[in-house]
């Protein structure tokens, strides 16, 4: 019997251990998102930036990022 018991106590601690994990992972998926979407913000914030910048030096709207600054070979 005290083996049952032992078992029925390990399911309760294991159940209990399951549930705060899964908390645990309900929130740490919050902080990506928020995370995320905060990174978003910024790269479109510096995508700005970059285009005013561009615009502001004279650069061609058409050149990729790593054209700019550099001179082509002819």
């Amino acid at each position: 019997m005290s083996n049952f018991k032992s078992i029925v106590e390990r399911i309760r601690d294991l159940e209990g251990e399951r549930r705060n994990l899964l908390l645990e992972i309900e929130e740490l998926k919050k902080m990506a998102d928020s995370r995320a979407k905060a990174l978003e913000s910024e790269v479109s914030m510096l995508r700005e930036e970059v285009k005013s910048l561009r615009i502001l030096l004279g650069a061609e709207d058409t050149a990729p990022p790593s054209e700019v600054g550099h001179k082509k070979k002819k």
